[in-house]
């Protein structure tokens, strides 16, 4: 990189700090801290999930995916936009009918305040691992452009979106994520007409090598059903698997997971926090496709070489590559930017939602926080963002094995109590007879299926959720029967 490339990423990363300060104002009390009053824009709320749930894992690995493979990923991505549907249809206007605080405080109102803490806890430990994962991937770009280690790195990028989400709350983080989305797809795009202004043909080339050798890399549905019924849910990206599993990952990611029901729960009404979700569900399909395409780009540019042969460790590198050795002056600092960007918005939402989880589902109930006035409600609210700040930096150090596709290795931690949460959610929305002890133990019977799911199957990240969610709901609707058949004493 350039003086200049450097020169833009400083301002960019600069910038991005003192802007998100500034929009989001003066925070008066933790609702207006963690929800931003319950006054945002639908278009922004989101723009602000899609940057959120994108991250350097879509930026840098989805690419590479489509390097090594094909374009089967997308089929998940159409079961992402049916599960952005249901949620808007079954889980958005269960939130609005009470003054919900959190993804969780529904559980508590239905269940008991017991279950919400615990389904918290749970989100917490799971948040914190998952986007471990997440702000380590954005190690690998930098890393290879700039030659610092891993560690700097990390804590580069993880301090300057710390400074603007302790300050501004959940205002900055939404305000920054429609920034920080331009940013990120500006640079894609950039890099994209590059490659195909370097290729003789242009698009001709990305077609004749995506299907050289009787191969189809363009290829989306997958119609193996493998050798058998564990052949098939052992497979990656097959059609029923993509399917399933992207509608029901979707369902917990949106309906269960504070990370983005944050987000839905700021809108101003019900139509409002809807019509967020489905620009969401258009535009994430839309983007998943032009990364993809993006790899098969990346595929011709390098003349159909495997990636092994290019001295790589993993397909994680392959855009990085890119980014390092072709982009001229100033553009690369765009893109680097841009894989800044796509990392900020992810690790500053992390951020915002374990705080928020914190302290209006576990810390609120605590005799402590009955006594604060609004100013003190902020000042717990930004010591929880800080703890958490320092604590995803932290974690991020831990994940240092970049041989599996990082994309994938943080879809499998989310699956993994993914399933054992919205299956919980499903009891109390469509289960009038459960109650909280019958909720409890689908849950961990949930959780169960899934440590054993990992521990002793191949079963495929795709039916992990899927899984899950059928076995909690099963459970705890055995246990409702059975307490419903006890006599009255013994229940």
């Amino acid at each position: 990189m350039s003086l200049v490339d450097y020169l833009i990423v400083g301002v960019y990363l600069t910038g991005v700090t003192i802007a998100g300060t500034v929009i989001s104002g003066k925070q008066k009390s933790s609702r207006d801290y963690f929800l931003g009053g319950k006054q945002m824009s639908w278009w922004s709320v989101g723009f602000s999930i899609v940057a959120s749930e994108t991250s350097t894992l879509t930026f840098i690995s989805i690419p590479g995916l489509a390097y090594k493979g094909n374009m089967h990923f997308l089929q998940l991505t159409i079961g992402y936009f049916i599960g952005r549907l249901l949620v808007s249809v079954i889980f958005i206007p269960a939130y609005y009918k009470g003054d919900l605080e959190t993804a969780y405080d529904f559980l508590g109102k239905r269940f008991g305040v017991s279950l919400r803490s615990f389904t918290s806890t749970v989100f917490i430990i799971t948040r914190v691992l998952a986007s471990g994962v997440r702000l380590f991937a954005t190690a690998i770009p930098v890393h290879l452009i700039t030659g610092l280690d891993y560690g700097t790195s990390i804590l580069l990028i993880g301090l300057f979106t710390l400074f603007y989400t302790y300050l501004g709350g959940l205002k900055a983080v939404v305000a920054m994520d429609v920034v920080q989305m331009f940013i990120y797809l500006g640079g894609a795009v950039a890099s994209m007409w590059l490659i195909l202004h370097h290729l003789p043909n242009g698009w001709n080339d990305v077609v004749r090598y995506a299907t050289a050798g009787g191969v189809n890399k363009f290829e989306i549905v997958n119609p193996n059903w493998g050798y058998g019924f564990v052949d098939f849910i052992s497979s990656p990206y097959t059609l029923i698997g993509g399917l399933l599993g992207g509608t029901f990952l979707t369902m917990a990611s949106h309906g269960t997971d504070q990370l983005l029901v944050q987000r839905l729960l700021g809108c101003k009404s019900r139509w409002e926090s809807q019509k967020a979700l489905m620009l969401d569900a258009t535009f994430i399909v839309l983007q998943f496709a032009f990364f993809l395409v993006l790899g098969l780009c990346l595929y011709a540019f390098y003349g159909g070489v495997p990636w092994k042969d290019l001295g790589l460790q993993t397909t994680d590198e392959i855009f990085p590559k890119f980014i390092v050795e072709n982009l001229p002056t100033g553009l690369s600092g765009l893109v680097v930017a841009g894989v800044l960007a796509s990392a900020m918005g992810t690790l500053s939402s992390s951020i915002s939602s374990l705080a928020s989880s914190t302290y209006l589902d576990l810390f609120k109930r605590t005799a402590k926080s009955k006594t604060l006035d609004a100013s003190g409600e902020v000042w717990w609210s930004r010591l929880f963002t800080l703890f958490w700040g320092v604590v995803l930096i932290g974690g991020a150090m831990l994940f240092t094995d970049t041989r599996n596709p990082v994309v994938e290795l943080g879809l499998k931690i989310a699956s993994f109590t993914y399933g054992g949460l919205l299956g919980t959610f499903f009891l109390g929305l469509l289960f009038k007879r459960t109650n909280q002890t019958d909720a409890v133990i689908g849950f961990i019977a949930g959780l169960s299926a899934m440590i054993a799911v990992l521990s002793f199957t191949k079963i495929d990240f795709t039916w992990h959720t899927l899984i899950g969610c059928l076995v909690t709901i099963s459970v705890g609707n055995a246990c409702a029967l059975v307490r419903s058949a006890l006599p009255a004493k013994m229940t």
